[in-house]
């Protein structure tokens, strides 16, 4: 059964909540989207699992903004629940995280029948999603994405894990959530770097199969970065997109592979960047998606028009679209080239690229040649 919305996510200039239903495998979970859903938190989970302890994974910064309205929620509905956090940023996703983590849940006694709620952003989402598959052979999760980011991409879909000093995103499993609350007013409370950096997320969606959805955005970026009626719709939009995708392929054996474009590039340099903050993830993915339509313009795959308009409309919105944008020292092309050799898509050694023959048309490109890669990248560096 497909993924479908409670009401159809039909323009911009409305703003209602949205509901997205996602069907994957017989484990149906909704995604609601909207201000406000932190405080409805306890509620909307003492309906889902009657009796379940919580305990509350989050990042201090997180914490510091969000945390006491989500147990103040819990409180007001008799939940017993407990919190773990940890530091912020991408260094935390890695086996001392994980540990952190797996070894508070066990030390709280958190039950299989209990629930683990993600509060925060991607980096948190994917420590907390793993290190509640593990747990006890496995607990459910709930997902709170306090970022775009993980709004429109990491909360939805059941990928979770954590970070090999060899590569992104290297260990971790499936593990669906029961349940992904996007208070998008949440939002506002981020730097409009982060907010930003979201947008990459938001904009593949658009280039990777929907290019009316790319034509809307070059229209109403700015409501998206800026908050309003826009935000809500590209954020329900985005999830529609991804949710579809997912209930058709949920462990990534055909066209889910899609939702990387711009992601073999893009973790080859947030690798090269050290997991810092000099490349954000979704800049890496700006930069990775340009790199991907650079790269399928040389293979004589995409037309140069498309490139320029999403080189174009990514540095209106202010993200990185080169290498060269990058701060400070990176791996040599030798150096990234072993890195994009550790993609998780790489089969017995062979590449596997998301390319384009458009705006909208992304496709699985299996086989690619690894010397056209290192020729594209000595090109644009």
């Amino acid at each position: 059964m497909p993924a479908t919305a409670s009401s159809p996510v039909a323009t911009a200039a409305e703003a209602p909540r949205r509901t997205v239903h996602v069907d994957v495998a017989g484990r149906p979970y909704d995604i609601h989207i909207g201000p406000g859903l932190l405080q409805e938190a306890g509620a909307r989970i003492a309906a889902l699992r009657p009796g379940a302890r919580v305990a509350i994974v989050t990042d201090a910064n997180v914490a510091a903004v969000h945390l006491a309205a989500v147990e103040a929620s819990l409180a007001a509905t008799g939940i017993e629940h407990v919190a773990v956090v940890v530091e912020p940023g991408e260094k935390t996703k890695g086996y001392k995280g994980l540990e952190q983590v797996v070894e508070a849940l066990i030390g709280a006694r958190i039950e299989r029948r209990d629930l683990v709620l993600a509060l925060g952003g991607g980096v948190v989402g994917d420590l907390t999603g793993f290190a509640a598959a593990v747990l006890r052979r496995g607990v459910d999760v709930v997902q709170a994405p306090t970022t775009l980011l993980s709004q429109v991409d990491s909360s939805v879909g059941g990928k979770t894990g954590i970070n090999s000093p060899q590569g992104k995103n290297l260990v971790g499993a499936f593990h669906q959530p029961v349940l992904v609350l996007a208070d998008t007013a949440a939002l506002d409370t981020l730097p409009v770097r982060e907010v930003k950096a979201g947008y990459a997320e938001v904009v593949k969606y658009g280039l990777l199969g929907d290019a009316a959805f790319f034509d809307t955005l070059e229209k109403d970026w700015r409501g998206v970065i800026e908050g309003g009626p826009e935000r809500i719709f590209a954020v329900a939009k985005s999830c529609e997109a991804k949710a579809a995708i997912v209930a058709r392929d949920e462990k990534e054996t055909g066209d889910r592979a899609l939702l990387n474009l711009g992601h073999t590039f893009g973790h080859a340099l947030e690798a090269g960047a050290g997991f810092s903050d000099r490349l954000l993830h979704g800049e890496a993915v700006a930069i990775g998606m340009a790199l991907a339509f650079a790269f399928s313009r040389r293979l004589g795959l995409c037309p140069g028009q498309d490139v320029t308009r999403v080189e174009r409309h990514l540095q209106a919105v202010g993200l990185p679209t080169r290498i060269a944008d990058v701060p400070g020292d990176l791996p040599d092309t030798d150096g990234l080239m072993r890195l994009i050799a550790q993609d998780k898509k790489v089969s017995r050694g062979a590449l596997t690229f998301i390319l384009v023959s458009g705006i909208g048309e992304a496709f699985v490109a299996k086989d690619v040649d690894g010397a056209e890669v290192r020729a594209f990248l000595d090109e644009v560096r």
